[in-house]
């Protein structure tokens, strides 16, 4: 038997920490489902957890919005949508089921078919955070008209926690496409490139597009009619469709290997790189997962002279696991910072030392 998901609004606990922690001037760590908790630098604070605070607040699918509190499990909100013939269609991943829409909307990780659909910010529409004054506050709303919260919302998107607490989320959603079909050839990672970009050209109905050893995969997504010609123009034989799920999730025997993982985010048509170590390429040749030995600053080093950046995906194994920002743009993340959270409460450091 299923057991029914858990509704319950746990703000008050959660606003009443944070002022405690204000009145201390102790740093707080935001925990939710802690499924991303090696992506960034070790935060040194008291846990807070948000994983109480949970269940879906509203849902209209006729609206095509969703609105749950930041500890509600992405598998239930996934689950719900589902049901409904809908989806969050940048895909974002749940690593193990662990990940929280709370956890999803800071780290702002999207799934393969981010490049065709859009990213975890295209979907955000609103939220309430508590902020660095102990506050909390709603920005945006279930509709797009909403401009300055809407603004600050998609702010939040990716900013790890370090920003404040995020304790609930409205995010547009779509219907499920008509048809759907995933297929594979065999091709090397630079014909693979060349296809990719004409098919690009060609305005087929894309929606996913990974290389590795030796083979391109490929989903198509749309109409039908429109499926099934892009179908015959492809060619390739079947793919299982599970394998974007194992994609997202992080369970191809690619991902097995112990070397560390780095996340490169690259122009579309950049060419292969000469570095040491595997590559799997994902969203059509601009996310690049590699493993390898490799130094962070030659990977880097490489990714910013293709016009890129480089992220450690691999706990711990660099002090600075997000490419150093520029003395403007650091500049920038401090005042934002002292404008959201002045006494540096939520998960100082997270992303860059000193914020």
């Amino acid at each position: 038997m299923h057991s029914e998901p858990v509704s319950l609004d746990d703000s008050e606990r959660l606003v009443a920490e944070v002022g405690q922690a204000l009145a201390r001037g102790t740093p707080l760590s935001i925990r939710g489902g802690n499924s991303k908790g090696f992506l960034g630098r070790p935060v040194r604070g008291t846990p807070i957890d948000t994983s109480s605070h949970r269940g879906i607040v509203s849902y209209d699918p006729t609206e095509l919005v969703i609105t749950a509190r930041a500890g509600t499990p992405l598998i239930e909100l996934n689950a719900a949508l589902d049901a409904a013939g809908q989806m969050l269609p940048c895909e974002p991943p749940g690593f193990n089921s662990a990940a929280t829409v709370g956890g999803t909307m800071a780290s702002g990780i999207a799934g393969p078919r981010r490049p065709w659909a859009g990213s975890v910010r295209d979907f955000v529409l609103g939220c309430r955070v508590i902020t660095g004054r102990g506050k909390h506050l709603r920005f945006g709303g279930e509709v797009m008209k909403n401009v300055a919260g809407y603004d600050v919302s998609r702010l939040l998107v990716g900013s790890l926690g370090c920003l404040g607490l995020i304790t609930e989320v409205s995010l547009k959603v779509l219907p499920k496409p008509r048809a759907s079909a995933s297929f594979t050839l065999e091709l090397s990672a630079d014909e693979a490139l060349r296809e990719l970009s004409a098919w690009r050209r060609a305005v087929l109905p894309v929606s996913a597009a990974c290389h590795v050893g030796g083979r391109l995969h490929v989903r198509l997504e749309g109409g039908t009619g429109s499926v099934t010609s892009a179908v015959d123009r492809i060619g390739g034989s079947e793919l299982n469709p599970h394998y974007w799920n194992d994609l997202r999730e992080h369970r191809l025997a690619f991902f097995a290997d112990p070397r560390p993982l780095w996340r490169l985010s690259l122009p579309n048509a950049t060419p292969l790189f000469d570095l040491p170590g595997d590559a799997l390429l994902d969203w059509g040749g601009a996310q690049r997962w590699l493993k390898s030995d490799a130094s962070p600053d030659t990977i880097r080093q490489t990714a910013c002279a293709a016009g890129g950046h480089a992220v450690c995906f691999s706990l711990r194994i660099d002090s600075e696991p997000f490419t150093p920002l520029s003395p403007a743009l650091l500049r920038f993340h401090q005042q934002l910072k002292q404008q959201l959270d002045p006494c540096g409460l939520f998960n100082p450091g997270r992303m860059y030392a000193g914020l």
